[in-house]
This record gives C-alpha cells, sequence and structure tokens, in this order.
C-alpha cells in the first residue's frame, strides 16, 4: 500500500467518513492511555505510596484538570442541582473510589497489568446482571452466552481449571471488585445521563470520589514525597495521560459512535496492558491463560454487537 494510494483513499472520504474515523480513533487512543495507567502508578508504589494515596493523587488531580478545563471551555457545564449530590456520591465512592482502589491493588498484588485489567473489563457483565435487577432489564440468551464465556474465560485465567499458576483469591477478589465498582458508573449514571453532559458527570464523579479519598488516604502527609521530577511525572501522567485526557477523548468520541461499540473499541485497554505487563512486570502468558483473556474479549465485544453485526 504506497503513500500515493493511502492520499488518493483519504482524499476520497466524505466528511461523515472522516469525522467517523476521528471519533474511532478518540475511543480507541482513550482505551490506550487507561491501558498504561500500571505504568504510573508502578514508580509511584515504588517510591511508597499506597493504593489508596495513587487513587487521591489520581482523582484529586483529575477533578482539578477538568474544573479549569470546563471552566475555560463551557463553565455552564459546571452547573447541577444540589438533589442530584446523591448520585455523584454513587459514581465517585461507590464507583470510582471503589473500583480504583481495587484496581491499583491488584497491579500490586498480582504484581502485573494484564490480569488486572482484564478483570476490570468484566464490568459489562455486573452491568447486565445489576440491570436486570434493578431495572428489570430481560436477561436474553447473548447475555446468557456472554456470561457463559466470561465466567469459563475467567477459569483459565486464574488457574482454577488448568490446575497451573494461579492468582491469589484475595487478587482475584480485587479484580472482580474492580470490575463491579466500575459496573455501578454506569448504574448511577444511567439515573442522570439525560440530565447533565457526560463530561459534567465525569467531572462532579471525581470531584467526590477526592473528597473520599483524601481524608481515607493520608495523602497529605506524604505530599513532599512528590516534590520531585519522578514524582510529580507519574502524578501528572496518572491524572492526566491515564484519567482526563482519555475521559475527554472517549466523550468526544461518544458523539459520534455508539456507546456499544464505543465500548468495543474500548477493548484495546487489556491488549495495551499486556504489553505494558510483558514489559514492565515480565508477565508471563501461557496458552491457557491467553484462552481465558479472548474468551472474556470475546464476551464483551458480544454483547456489545447488534443482531446485524452478529451475523456478520
Amino acid at each position: 500500500m504506497t503513500p500515493l494510494y493511502i492520499r488518493n483513499t483519504l482524499e476520497s472520504l466524505t466528511k461523515e467518513e472522516c469525522d467517523s474515523m476521528k471519533n474511532i480513533l478518540y475511543i480507541v487512543l482513550a482505551g490506550c492511555l487507561w491501558g498504561i495507567i500500571a505504568i504510573f502508578v508502578n514508580i509511584l508504589t515504588g517510591m511508597g505510596f499506597s493504593s489508596m494515596e495513587c487513587v487521591a493523587i489520581r482523582v484529586t488531580l483529575a477533578a482539578i484538570l477538568l474544573f479549569f478545563y470546563l471552566l475555560f471551555v463551557d463553565r455552564k457545564k459546571l452547573k447541577i442541582a444540589w438533589k442530584d449530590s446523591f448520585f455523584f456520591i454513587g459514581t465517585g465512592i461507590c464507583s470510582i473510589l471503589f473500583f480504583s482502589y481495587c484496581y491499583f491493588k491488584a497491579i500490586e498484588v498480582i504484581g502485573g497489568a494484564a490480569i488486572p485489567a482484564l478483570l476490570l473489563y468484566t464490568a459489562p457483565i455486573f452491568v447486565m446482571v445489576l440491570s436486570a435487577v434493578l431495572f428489570r432489564e430481560k436477561i436474553t440468551k447473548r447475555k446468557l452466552i456472554a456470561l457463559v464465556l466470561t465466567f469459563v474465560g475467567l477459569g483459565f485465567v486464574t488457574g482454577a481449571f488448568t490446575g497451573g499458576e494461579k492468582i491469589s483469591f484475595w487478587a482475584f477478589l480485587l479484580g472482580m471488585g474492580s470490575g463491579f465498582g466500575y459496573a455501578l458508573y454506569s448504574i448511577f449514571g444511567k439515573l442522570i445521563t439525560d440530565k447533565y453532559d457526560a463530561i459534567t458527570i465525569t467531572f462532579y464523579t471525581f470531584l467526590v470520589a477526592s473528597i473520599g479519598a483524601v481524608p481515607m488516604s493520608g495523602i497529605t502527609s506524604h505530599l513532599s514525597m512528590l516534590c520531585n521530577g519522578k514524582g510529580i511525572g507519574a502524578a501528572i501522567g496518572l491524572a492526566f495521560f491515564s484519567t482526563a485526557l482519555p475521559f475527554l477523548l472517549y466523550t468526544k468520541g461518544l458523539h459520534g459512535i455508539e456507546a456499544g461499540k464505543a465500548a468495543i473499541l474500548a477493548t484495546v485497554e487489556p491488549f495495551v496492558a499486556a504489553i505494558v505487563g510483558a514489559i514492565l512486570f515480565h508477565e508471563k502468558f501461557n496458552v491457557p491463560k491467553l484462552a481465558g483473556m479472548v474468551m472474556i474479549l470475546f464476551a464483551i465485544v458480544y454483547l456489545n454487537l447488534g443482531k446485524e453485526e452478529r451475523k456478520e
């Protein structure tokens, strides 16, 4: 494929097709940035910060960055009704704070990035179950197939079916806890998505999460540890490159892509995390573990595909 052919192909695209490609790129780039989060977490924990302190750094700096973004870009989106604070406690404390702690702790306990990222992506399964209980959404044949594939995949990933190298039960609970916490974002968010823009929900979610994370973590007594190039770089990387920026990119991409397709494109995250894990943590991937990862990712994609897309 020559550069001239690529150039002619791009020039032949309509404005709608170009916009669609941009939106796809935004979503994929967001997934990649989420996938490298273990790099910054590893640096901070190596400096002596606890998992909860890493969470506090992430949500607090992300809230500050998103505040100034809205202040200068569209300050009208900073307005909310106080009666809706309960929902932001749900997205901020019950979801972001809880899932971030479980996720970061899982990275620390497992000593890798791929498996925690994969367990985090069991969130759609939790959303399916919780939606059936809370919103009485039907459990269809497609959802049951995705559920079975996920549990079988988890059996291979954790080593339960193979008797080989296993992750501890505590590590497994942390990973599943991150998936459950992440799922709660969709559950609480579903109740207010018709009232507020996605970026408004994201900002107040991180703001509330920071209000809970700072006193719980005790990060204020360790701020001096950030007063060096390494600490500042890792903190900015965690808050900007792996939190605020990907959320903004994902939100921007959602303007032209269906939520289901966006979720599928974002599954690039565990693949990027697997690469990071292999390079940074020297993670080993045997055949059963890889098979389990493929099963879980296939279940996520299959769960989000429409009827015609599944036929294709």
